[in-house]
């Protein structure tokens, strides 16, 4: 599935418009992650419980808003963000949100292109050895 940011993906053409998909966590860093963190505020530097609380809960984010857009049919997502809130002060919510979308590629030689989307296109052509 491609996700992309933009609204359009280049050398590929939207066929249908399936509608906003999204995935959402509300997380808390566990009581270790927040006692190691404070130690390490006052040297400052990039805190690594936090980074890796952070970067979990994209990647859980991307998962959900994936299976989404899936169970709608979509193979791509246009528009993709991500957005993020307190609550309290002691949870973080993270949304990516964006829009499913079922593309196809366009062939080489035609307008709009790209020689990854003609790529795409020739690989599909390819007779697929039968499955056993």
């Amino acid at each position: 599935m491609l996700i992309v940011t933009s609204n359009d993906i280049p050398g590929y053409r939207i066929e249908a418009v399936l509608g906003e998909v999204m995935g959402m966590t509300v997380r808390a860093a566990n009581i270790g992650a927040n006692i190691v963190a404070s130690f390490r505020s006052i040297g400052g530097g990039e805190v690594d419980e936090y980074t890796k609380l952070v970067y979990d809960s994209r990647q859980q984010v991307m998962q959900r808003m994936w299976q989404d857009a899936t169970s709608r049919g979509a193979n791509a997502i246009v528009a993709m963000r991500f957005d993020t809130g307190d609550i309290a002060q002691a949870f973080s919510e993270v949304c990516a949100y964006g829009t499913a979308v079922v593309v196809e590629p366009i062939a080489g030689g035609q307008p709009g292109a790209t020689k990854q989307s003609a790529g795409v296109v020739a690989q599909q052509a390819q007779p697929q050895p039968p499955m056993r």
